[in-house]
Formats: structure tokens, sequence, C-alpha cells
């Protein structure tokens, strides 16, 4: 008997229900119908104080963050693209990355990680987008060979919904599983 794929997003905004946010929900409800378990950890999840790596003190929310990292087969991260970069929100969840730097399985290292940027226009999301794969190598992670980039601006209705972006997301989610060991 195989057990049941984790795939964990990380990201979105403080704000409910962002673009962003709606597209990992949308990638994690693809990795759903594949068969695989799934955990959105976005806004308070991952709402912790400025990352101190001089200090072990942690709040239960982090702990339990980096607890749910530590059991993810593959890892979608998520940003809104703020002035061409990622958000501060976001980056300050991926700086607690660095608590898994000792573990047996450092980082991502081996992981299938999905890129997902959105922002209110072209340049900034593919810009943030950029970044995001720079930092899954930064830590060890398999980028997928295609990233989400989605436009934001002057959409008529919900940028997440409209094609070609879900066909996309669900070829960046195929990609993951793709990666993944058989005897998984």
């Amino acid at each position: 008997m195989t057990r049941q794929l984790h795939f964990v997003a990380i990201g979105g905004t403080m704000r409910a229900y962002s673009s962003t946010e709606r597209a990992l929900r949308k990638a994690l409800s693809i990795a759903e119908a594949k068969g695989a378990r799934t955990t959105l950890l976005s806004g308070e999840a991952i709402n912790f104080p400025h990352y101190a790596p001089e200090s072990a003190d942690r709040s239960e929310a982090a702990r339990a963050y980096i607890a749910t990292l530590r059991s993810a087969d593959a890892v979608i991260i998520g940003s809104p693209g703020y002035h061409g970069a990622i958000s501060g929100f976001v980056k300050n969840a991926l700086d607690y990355v660095e608590d898994l730097s000792r573990d047996e399985r450092c980082y991502f290292d081996g992981l299938p990680v999905g890129s997902i940027a959105t922002a209110a226009g072209w340049q900034a999301a593919v810009a943030t987008l950029q970044q995001l794969r720079a930092i899954t190598h930064a830590l060890r992670g398999w980028p997928t060979p295609l990233g989400i980039a989605i436009n934001t601006a002057g959409s008529d209705g919900d940028p997440v919904e409209q094609a070609p972006v879900p066909d996309q997301i669900g070829m960046m989610i195929d990609q993951m599983f793709h990666f993944l060991p058989p005897t998984l």
C-alpha cells in the first residue's frame, strides 16, 4: 500500500481569498482530485513575528508551520507581486524554513516546488515568479518547469478562473506529481 502524498501551499496575504490565496486553493484542489492530501498555509497560519535566527523562541503557529513542512512531499509557494518583488509577508514565512536546516531533509531538498505569482501587471507578476524560483533553488527545492504568473489588472471577474490559468495550474501540478518517486 502506498501512502497518500501531502501537498503544502504557502503564501497569500492577510486578506482572506486574495488572488494569490485563490490560486493556491485552485492548485490544491487539483492535487486533491489526483489523490493528494493538502494543507494551505496562508493568512493567520503564516502571520509570524519577524524571523530572528538568533532566537529559538517560536510561536505556536510557527511550530505548527514547520511541522507541516516536515510532512510535505511537495510544496507550492504563492506570492503577490508588491513593487516587482515577493511580499514581505511571504518572505518572512519562507525565512522560517531556516528552522529545517539541520533536519535530515534540509529545507526543501528533493521536493518538487511549484511557484505562483499574482500582480496587477505582467512585469511585477513575472519578476515575482523569478524570485520565487530563485528562492526555491536556494532552499534546495526542485522548481517545476512551468511556473504561474497571473496578471490581475483589468480582469473582468476572477483572474484565477479565467482561461488559460486553470489549465496552466493543472499542468504545474501534473509536473509535481511526475517528479515524485513512484514508491511514495
